[in-house]
């Protein structure tokens, strides 16, 4: 894999050492945060099956007339994930910050979850 700059590689670096713990069951997923420029993106997996049980983001059809923050377009997905997992039949998750930072938009997500029901 190619690295394009110091701040990727550093990512990349916390990225394998996280996963190396963390792991999702399907009794228990993996909450696996993605967030570019622009929008944020979030699931949960099963990594025994190698499959997404539920997913969500902010480029749903829900969030495409509202003009908020970054941050509150990230709270508004933690509550959608949440919403989507319990009807899934799923309470507990493991959480993966997948590298990044936990503050700014992934805190605002994942606080939002924990508001809505879901236990990390």
């Amino acid at each position: 894999m190619a690295i394009k700059s110091n701040k990727e590689f550093r990512r990349f670096r916390i990225k394998k050492r996280v996963r190396k713990i963390v792991e999702g069951t399907p009794g228990r997923p993996r909450m696996s945060v993605f967030r570019s420029n622009k929008e944020i993106y979030v699931q949960l997996i099963d990594d025994l099956n190698g499959k997404t049980l539920v997913a969500a983001s902010s480029m749903a059809k829900d969030f495409a007339d509202k003009k908020v923050s970054h941050s509150e377009k990230a709270k508004l997905v933690g509550k959608l994930i949440a919403e989507k997992a319990i009807q899934a039949g799923i309470t507990a998750v493991v959480f993966d910050r997948n590298g990044y930072l936990y503050h700014g938009r992934v805190k605002s997500l994942a606080e939002a979850a924990r508001e809505a029901g879901l236990k990390f």
